[in-house]
């Protein structure tokens, strides 16, 4: 089913300046309520920009452990239920099996505040271990995978308000990238378009706009990328978590500036010196 649901809407409203108060025009992302269903039952319901359904839902199921491979899917189907977007999977049965064991596992009512995650113990998963690709960056190539990333983000450039999640690879820049108004939304999204390019995530580098929460690092451990790159700052569990996954966590990119939290030894920066 064609879903024909706008990302961006213009609105009026009164833009006050130096100059005096006048009635202008701007360009606003849209936010809708979706959710990802598994066996007819809701998962998790997400607010999220309506575009890029199916990489939602490959990326989300991926990144949340849901299944191994895109193999183990069998449909997605996208319904818009007017209030919002349905997305119904149907997975495999060994996949389904196992899906169903889980939530029975689980404790407590489906909710939307860490991605339909219902457990503290869920919430706190291991982590994939990404130490093994031995993918290394330059300064360069940090600074210029933050700056080929503000250059696809055809959203934002309109609203100034939607995150972004790219996939950077030494050269050859951004080879994949998703917007949306959430953080996590936008690498799930990131997440799906690059299994279905079968681009490995070992390949390269996760660049986001936005703060490293410990899900952002989660689900970039998932997609298998040693790094993850952003424009923001990390929390102090997302550090601790990246640390244990032997991911390079590189945070607060702000022109040729960078903070370097973990596993440094993959970033040849040249000589180091103190700084406050």
């Amino acid at each position: 089913m064609m879903i024909d649901r706008p990302a961006i809407t213009q609105t009026s409203r009164l833009a006050r300046r130096a100059s005096g108060t006048t009635v202008a025009n701007r360009m606003v992302p849209e936010e809708t309520p979706i959710a990802l269903s598994y066996g007819g039952t809701t998962h998790a319901v997400m607010m999220a920009s309506p575009a890029d359904f199916e990489d939602f839902a490959l990326g989300f199921s991926l990144t949340e452990g849901i299944i191994g491979s895109v193999e183990e899917i069998e449909s997605i189907e996208v319904q818009d239920v007017e209030a919002g977007i349905d997305i119904q999977i149907r997975l495999k049965d060994k996949a389904n099996k196992r899906f169903e064991l889980r939530r029975r596992r689980l404790a407590g009512p489906v909710g939307c505040g860490l991605c339909g995650i219902e457990s503290i113990e869920e919430a706190m998963r291991s982590v994939d271990d990404v130490h093994q690709p031995r993918l290394g960056l330059s300064a360069d190539d940090i600074v210029q995978a933050v700056k080929l990333l503000s250059k696809v983000q055809p959203l934002h450039a309109e609203t100034g308000a939607v995150h972004a999640a790219g996939f950077y690879v030494p050269g050859k820049g951004i080879v994949a990238a998703r917007e949306d108004v959430g953080r996590h939304n936008a690498l799930d999204k990131l997440a799906g378009a690059l299994d279905k390019a079968n681009i490995d995530g070992g390949s390269g580098a996760v660049v986001v706009t936005s703060r490293v929460s410990v899900e952002m690092v989660q689900k970039t451990a998932a997609i298998g990328a040693p790094f993850i790159i952003a424009v923001s700052a990390p929390t102090a569990l997302a550090i601790r978590t990246a640390e244990q996954a032997g991911m390079t966590l590189i945070a607060l990119v702000r022109g040729d500036d960078f903070d370097i939290f973990t596993h440094p030894d993959r970033v040849s920066t040249g000589a180091a010196k103190n700084v406050a």
